[in-house]
């Protein structure tokens, strides 16, 4: 199987698997069989694998142009990548119920919002950073597919989350809302703020930091193209 098959056929299946579990209530159940954090670590490694290989599949889909490759392009993901993984490293584990990655049964304290109150999707935003980025790069058919939905799904899941906020929390919603932001760059101005939250985020940044250099240094063997303007 080849060319636009076998990309119909990963995107179906890993648009799917995202899917599918919440069905019929299929994640709860193996979560209760098998235990939250073997369930989590088999569905992120299924999660990467699929990923893979439907980003291999979009390589190697008959190449149709809707707009060229411009030399100035491959400098937007390299000026967006390095402020999503920071938003990745520094933002997993938000104490936001509400979002992609939080700790589970996390209890929002609008006094100490912490990272959220930099972003409160702070893997959303990722995601959207890397999807639009790779867009503007990649002009062909198959990829502007591939990367216009996770951008789609990106920006779609954010109002998503924050109306299931206001319902959920009630007269709360407010304080939780105007404390935190999708993204902002003023608490990184604030002493307060990074007096409570600054070596975290040095600690976090630092690992954010290894991985971006990890992702310049693998991209060419993962991918088979330098992540490298020039």
């Amino acid at each position: 199987m080849g060319g636009w098959a076998e990309f119909g056929l990963a995107l179906v299946v890993f648009v799917g698997s995202h899917f599918l579990p919440r069905l019929g209530g299929l994640r709860d159940r193996l979560i209760r069989r098998f235990g939250r954090r073997p369930y989590l670590l088999v569905y992120g490694v299924v999660s990467v694998i699929l990923l893979g290989w439907l980003i291999g599949a979009a390589g190697r889909a008959p190449y149709v142009e809707l707009w060229p490759q411009m030399p100035w392009m491959r400098w937007v993901p390299n000026v967006a990548l390095p402020l999503a993984i920071l938003l990745v490293t520094c933002g997993v584990g938000l104490p936001n119920p509400f979002t992609l990655g939080s700790r589970r049964n996390a209890v929002f304290d609008p006094l100490r919002p912490g990272f959220a109150a930099v972003s409160r999707h702070p893997l959303f935003v990722a995601l959207a950073l890397w999807a639009g980025s790779h867009l503007v790069v990649n002009g062909d058919l198959a990829h502007v597919i591939l990367f216009g939905i996770f951008l789609t799904m990106a920006v779609v899941a954010i109002p998503v989350l924050d109306g299931k906020a206001r319902r959920e929390l009630g007269p709360d919603a407010g304080p939780f809302l105007d404390r935190t932001a999708v993204l902002s760059f003023a608490p990184l101005c604030q002493r307060a703020w990074l007096r409570a939250n600054g070596p975290a985020l040095l600690r976090r940044g630092f690992v954010g930091l290894i991985s971006w250099i990890g992702v310049l240094e693998f991209h060419v063997a993962v991918i088979g193209i330098s992540a490298l303007p020039l």
